[in-house]
């Protein structure tokens, strides 16, 4: 199947075309056709499958401009509502639409400015709450209502303001045509009941929801307590990488690993948590994107949905505590069926949350040894075998910015 084959507008096909994309993933090929036909749908897919363009490309096909509001996006932060605005703007360049991006941190002179003919609005919840009490936001051509990530808002609180906004949108009754797209990697008690109230008779659409990506080769490496750093240094320092993300649980311990590399003569590191100013947290993504960095060191708040498809390896400084977000992280790599490694150094203070994981992805995952590597002993190297990290062959480099 190729995405001409799937009833979209010429004007997206045209800008697919441009992208050099042929054929759409699984969940772009379920969802789009059912989209086009004016279906409210659910959807879920495993991280890195294109789940923006699955619900971006059918509603472009479906609106002409006309200066106000038609598809409505509610992302819960500002890094997701960024990129899925940049993704509404490359489809939609030769739709004639405009697009608004909102979210706070920032003034509102340029919003209002994008609003004044914006013919779709991506934005997280209360910076549009606030355009809708100044009265530069009204719902009523909204026509397309896609809320992304709603496990996410459930876990940050955003639930009832986002309950707040759908109530504002037009309703899908037999007198009005509103459209809902609703997007969740997990369902929740309090998300189904959510969805069954602005939900109308919905299609779900549900690709590996929990697995992890084929392309992905992931790995823990135990070690003793005291050694996670040298640990880190030495994976670092082994493996020819083009770009790698580091996660970690906390902002100060993100700081901390970010001064640490940069100790060792990597200048090409930058940090990224929710201390940082926005207006940083958008040049580091950049930066990361077009080369400048190619070591991204973070918390969670870039773990889920950030769009970097040139990550070639994933480390995780510590388990995650919360097993989903172990899939989100690794899913960082591997994607648009590229290959991808993940590293997750393991300490036996995080046994518990690495038990939770393997019963989370039901699947035992490798214990490994980095080779050579001056080990302190542990009971959890013995049932580790040594094994070198596995070496890429280098792409050619990416442009930086000057």
């Amino acid at each position: 199947m190729s995405f001409s084959d799937l009833g979209l507008s010429e004007a997206v096909l045209t800008a697919i075309t441009e992208s050099g994309y042929e054929n759409p993933t699984p969940i772009q090929a379920q969802a789009i056709p059912l989209i086009l036909k004016g279906k409210d749908v659910i959807g879920a897919s495993q991280t890195g499958t294109g789940k923006t363009a699955a619900f971006a490309l059918p509603s472009l096909s479906q609106i002409k401009p006309i200066g106000k509001p038609q598809i409505l996006v509610l992302e819960p932060t500002r890094e997701l509502a960024h990129q899925v605005a940049e993704q509404f703007e490359h489809y939609g360049k030769h739709t004639g639409c405009k697009v608004a991006l909102l979210y706070g941190g920032m003034g509102y002179g340029k919003q209002d400015e994008q609003m004044a003919q914006a013919d779709i609005v991506v934005a997280t919840p209360g910076r549009l709450v606030d355009h809708f009490y100044r009265a530069t936001m009204r719902f009523g051509e909204v026509k397309i209502l896609i809320l992304d990530e709603v496990d996410r808002m459930l876990d940050m609180g955003f639930l009832p303001i986002v309950r707040k906004i759908v109530s504002l949108c037009p309703w899908n009754t037999e007198d009005s045509s509103r459209q809902t797209l609703f997007f969740s990697a997990t369902m929740p008690p309090a998300i189904q009941g959510f969805a069954q109230w602005c939900l109308h008779e919905p299609e779900s659409v549900e690709i590996a929801r929990t697995s992890v990506p084929d392309t992905v080769n992931h790995a823990f490496y135990p070690v003793s307590m005291d050694q996670r750093d040298e640990l880190l240094l030495a994976l670092l320092e082994r493996t020819d990488f083009q770009s790698v993300m580091i996660f970690t649980r906390t902002r100060k311990e993100a700081d901390t690993v970010t001064g640490m590399i940069k100790g060792t003569g990597h200048k090409e590191v930058v940090a990224m948590h929710s201390d940082v100013k926005q207006s940083d947290r958008l040049k580091a993504l950049a930066g990361f994107k077009d080369g400048t960095y190619n070591i991204l060191v973070a918390t969670d708040v870039a773990a889920r949905g950030i769009d970097i498809s040139t990550v070639t390896h994933v480390i995780n400084y510590r388990v995650p505590e919360n097993s989903e977000d172990y899939v989100h992280r690794i899913g960082r790599t591997g994607r648009a069926e590229a290959e991808g490694d993940a590293f997750t150094i393991l300490t036996a203070d995080e046994l518990d949350f690495a038990a939770s994981v393997e019963n989370f992805i039901d699947k035992k995952i490798e214990r490994r040894k980095l080779e050579n590597f001056d080990y302190v002993y542990t009971a959890l190297l013995d049932d580790s075998p040594a094994k070198p990290v596995r070496k890429k062959r280098r792409p050619a480099p990416r442009r930086r910015r000057r």
